[in-house]
């Protein structure tokens, strides 16, 4: 959970208010279906980022006998909601609306006002998603796009990305649908836009909400962050053999648990030392590890293998 990520809900939330307002006002004005769909979707996601905004304060919460480890996967809960949110509210309900206006008929007037709204609207979630891959690039310069959204475990900026990501293709749909319709007079393209759009929102909150399953199940820290954590363990001179290492990330933090086999020592206590050392050291070289659990065992065959 990177300290951005708050400052990067704060934008989107002023962005997306600003937004839904002329969307609707647009829609109000034009009788687009496609554009009171996206006035839909901008409302959906004032609403999610102010559940990650709660959802953020809540895993802050310290530890306690009842949560020992603090509530930091709370944030996955909150998550999670979002993407529910932005399925029903945002993709369901657009869709419904498409197939009434389908149905119905509905004309369309002023249509450029809606085109003007629209076109705006791309320029300001252009800039909010820029801002999110920057966010993304500083943390992980060399991972492609989709392999950060695979093993990423901040959810809070998963979901911002999520999002912008929606709304530029939900905005691009609903303008090639308006344009449709003005050129050639016919309202079907118009709900068939609000269709296409609530569709899309379906399937990226899909995606979200199933990357934050996974997370609230239990991932471990990333690829990168093991692979680090596990060569350090192995290079120390204490260590002969690391026989197993879990890590489990915990919202901003991990949680390492390492079994493995300890040079000879004299006394249980100078072991005991030992481990206390390499426990301060991994704490001091990977801060994100708040609790270690190291377990010392005899490395069997089967372990070997």
């Amino acid at each position: 959970m990177t300290e951005e990520s708050p400052k990067a809900i704060f934008y989107a939330l002023a962005a997306n208010l600003g937004i839904a307002i002329c969307k609707y006002a647009a829609a109000a004005f034009t009788g687009s279906g496609s554009m009171f769909a996206e006035a839909i979707h901008s409302t959906a996601d004032c609403g999610n980022q102010i559940l990650l905004l709660l959802g953020l304060r809540e895993a802050r919460k310290p530890a306690s006998r009842l949560h020992p480890m603090g509530s930091g996967r709370e944030i996955y809960f909150y998550s999670l909601l979002v993407a529910l949110l932005l399925f029903f509210v945002g993709g369901a309900f657009s869709v419904y609306e498409g197939i009434h206006r389908l149905i119905a008929r509905e004309p369309l007037s002023h249509a450029y006002v809606a085109l003007a709204v629209l076109g705006i609207s791309v320029v300001l979630e252009a800039l909010s998603l820029a801002g999110a891959v920057r966010e993304i690039r500083k943390g992980h310069p060399r991972k492609s796009m989709w392999r950060w959204f695979r093993e990423t475990r901040e959810s809070e900026l998963l979901v911002v990305a999520g999002e912008d990501v929606a709304a530029l293709l939900g905005l691009a749909t609903a303008f090639v649908a308006v344009l449709l319709t003005m050129v050639t007079g016919n309202p079907v393209f118009d709900a068939l836009g609000s269709i296409g759009v609530g569709l899309l929102l379906m399937v990226i909150a899909w995606l979200v909400a199933t990357e934050v399953k996974s997370m609230i199940v239990g991932e471990s820290a990333s690829p990168e962050v093991r692979r680090e954590v596990e060569a350090f363990v192995r290079a120390r001179p204490e260590v002969r053999g690391v026989i197993n290492l879990i890590t489990l990330q915990w919202g901003k933090d991990v949680v390492l648990a390492v079994q493995a086999e300890m040079i000879d020592y004299d006394s249980g206590r100078a072991m005991v030392d030992a481990i206390n050392v390499i426990e301060a050291d991994i704490q001091a070289k990977f801060p994100q590890v708040k609790w270690v659990f190291f377990e010392p065992d005899v490395l069997r065959s089967q372990d070997k293998a």
